[in-house]
């Protein structure tokens, strides 16, 4: 079984652990670096994971996952740093940090050392999550393997050029948060129209998860699908009139082209 340390425990770092642990991912097999006392007490006690330092954790590992935020990438490297790596044989870092490109790593990690840029998203805690992977300029067909094999585990996969990478952070990284956001304004606008929240949470949280997976399953695009609802003249026409009158499409394009360009003007600053 491939060895896996995390370093890093925050909130993608315990999706990850997570869902490898429900996938069946032995947790022998799994160590996290946490330097927070009371969250790696947290963490021990949830999962039954070792949580220990960075340099600890990352002796021995198959692969070194880099799942800490952005600003705190470069201390996290140093301390990988501080270990004899082995870039000969499987072993090879996995980048979960939004922004920071892979030849960041590489002009810091023994010559020829393999690097896997990520980008997850939360959803991988309950095994739904979707990663993109891109690749660096040392890495090959079997690192890539590994890489898609252990995050298969928590959820679906796409290989992307890196060039993508900043895209996908705006689409799919921070995707959940706009969904969330829709669910919470639709749970309001129930309650205001009448409903108790209990009763507009349970429509609104089912009405998502139904139609996430016709789109997902039925073969349809998201615009038939909607077609498909919206009746003429019907109330389901009344609303995306409502929708398209206040902006709805270009407030997503704006939003998502803002993410991506806060994506690249992190990867900017940590080059």
């Amino acid at each position: 079984m491939t060895r896996i340390a995390v370093v890093g425990g925050g909130k993608i770092g315990e999706a990850l652990v997570s869902g490898l642990l429900q996938a069946g991912h032995a947790v022998r097999d799994l160590v996290v670096a946490e330097t927070h006392s009371p969250r790696a007490e947290e963490l021990a006690d949830a999962y039954s994971v070792r949580v220990t330092t960075t340099a600890d954790a990352v002796e021995g590992a198959d692969v070194i996952v880099i799942a800490v935020k952005p600003d705190d990438v470069e201390e996290a490297l140093a301390e990988v740093s501080t270990v004899d790596l082995d870039g000969e044989r499987e072993q090879l870092l996995v980048s979960l940090a939004a922004g920071v490109p892979t030849a960041y790593y590489e002009v810091r990690l023994p010559a020829g050392f393999p690097v896997v840029r990520v980008m997850p998203n939360t959803p991988m805690l309950v095994g739904e999550g979707v990663s993109a992977l891109a690749a660096g300029r040392h890495v090959k067909k079997e690192h890539l393997e590994l890489v898609n094999g252990v995050l298969s585990s928590v959820g679906k996969v796409v290989v992307v050029p890196e060039s993508q990478i900043d895209t996908v952070t705006a689409v799919s990284g921070s995707g959940p948060a706009y969904f969330f956001l829709v669910a919470e304004a639709m749970i309001d606008a129930g309650v205001a129209c009448g409903l108790t929240r209990a009763t507009a949470s349970e429509l609104v949280v089912q009405t998502m998860v139904g139609a996430a997976a016709m789109l997902d399953q039925s073969g349809e695009s998201a615009t038939e699908l909607r077609a498909a609802v919206t009746s003429p003249g019907g109330t389901t026409a009344a609303a995306i009139r409502q929708f398209e009158k206040n902006g709805l499409r270009t407030a997503f394009f704006d939003a998502i082209e803002s993410a991506k360009l806060r994506s690249a003007d992190l990867g900017a600053k940590s080059e």
